[in-house]
Order: structure tokens, then sequence, then C-alpha cells
């Protein structure tokens, strides 16, 4: 089992009212692999990892807002191609802030993320 962190983050769960929708969107955009809990909850497994990050609990409707999840990428620009191609909506393009660039996009629920990567556009 993994050292658990006092206060550190542990673990994220998205709403989703699309369970099937999402898990393809997740799979093609980004890789991730899912531990099904029945229809209603599914885990996010780690990358090359025993265990979860994160989990995907089914809703009747989404509400926008709250925390912003930010994902890092080693290539900015595959993973906004990535993206699009898994039928992402892109909410703002690639931009520049201190201490690297980033782009914001809406999975298939409505709910709202970005990806950064450190150093200039290639």
């Amino acid at each position: 089992m993994p050292q658990l962190r006092h206060h550190a983050i542990n673990y994220l769960e998205f709403p989703v009212t699309d369970m099937a929708a999402t898990k393809d969107f997740l799979h093609a955009a980004f890789g991730w692999e899912f531990h099904d809990y029945g229809p209603e909850y599914c885990g996010i497994k780690k990358l090359g990892e025993e265990g979860e990050v994160g989990g995907l609990r089914l809703e009747s409707e989404i509400q926008a807002g709250g925390p912003l999840v930010i994902l890092y990428s080693n290539d900015l620009e595959s993973s906004l191609a990535a993206v699009e191609a898994a039928g992402g909506r892109i909410s703002a393009p690639i931009f520049a802030f201190p201490g690297g660039r980033r782009f914001k996009f809406l999975d298939p629920n409505g709910n709202e993320l970005a990806v950064w990567s450190d150093g200039e556009a290639t």
C-alpha cells in the first residue's frame, strides 16, 4: 500500500452524467484505465502503478464551477490534439502563464479541466 500523507490530496472524484462516454473520452485522450464498481461508480487507475487516483460518480446533472483539475503533459500540442480527437471541447486554447503554457477543455459532461507544460512552444 502506498504511503498516505497527512493533508495531501488523496483522491479526486468527477461527477458524470454518461459513464460510458466519459470513460471512452478519458481513455482516448489520456490512456486512462478504470475499475468498475457498478453502474454508478468507477475508479480511475493510477498510470503504471497499483491503486487509484480518483473516480467517476454518476449524477443526474453537472453543476459548473469548483476546483480546476490540472494535468501535466510532456507535449502540450499532442495532448491538445488528443483531447480534440477524443471529442473534448477546448474552452481556452494554449496560452502562456508564469512557469509554462496550458489549455483548458470540457469533458463530455461539461467538467472543465486543464493541461499544462513547462517550456516554450514547439
